[in-house]
């Protein structure tokens, strides 16, 4: 039975953290989040983030995913302005989309991280991504993960 504190501690989610990677998934999160900030009178951001690979400078040029990143992003406000909501979306560059989604909530002091993952079985096993993994160890705010639901025969 949840205690009257931990419903509170929902109830009090405010600002909300959308990592989106243009997934299904990640759009049914930020649906999600919409929907908790609306009841709360809150605000969500949305953040893509690019990886840049090790071999290349943090800030390199990378027109191709920018390009990607914008459009997930403005799929996300398209998404949101449906819902009759404004968000803020951002496009990061970082080496680890964890470590970076992470150093965003801490920055900009989030209540919660809300994060999309697939129903993924690569080895037979239901796996979360390392990102996911990531976040949720290592975050200091509630996470939390929509996950979609199986596909039939993936059970």
């Amino acid at each position: 039975m949840p205690r009257l504190a931990d419903l509170r501690a929902l109830l009090d989610v405010r600002q909300l953290l959308v990592p989106s990677d243009g997934s299904p998934a990640s759009f049914e999160a930020l649906a999600q989040a919409i929907n908790v900030a609306k009841r709360s009178r809150g605000s969500v951001v949305v953040v893509h983030v690019i990886e840049v690979k090790r071999t290349l400078p943090l800030d390199a040029e990378m027109a191709d995913e920018a390009q990607r990143g914008e459009e997930i992003l403005a799929e996300c406000e398209r998404l949101a302005e449906e819902m009759d909501f404004h968000i803020e979306g951002e496009l990061l560059q970082a080496r680890e989309s964890g470590h970076a989604i992470v150093d965003e909530a801490v920055e900009r002091g989030m209540d919660a991280i809300v994060i999309g993952t697939e129903y993924r079985r690569p080895l037979g096993e239901f796996q979360l991504s390392r990102t996911v993994q990531y976040v949720l160890k290592h975050a200091p705010c509630q996470v939390w993960v929509y996950r979609m639901p199986a596909r039939t025969g993936e059970g």
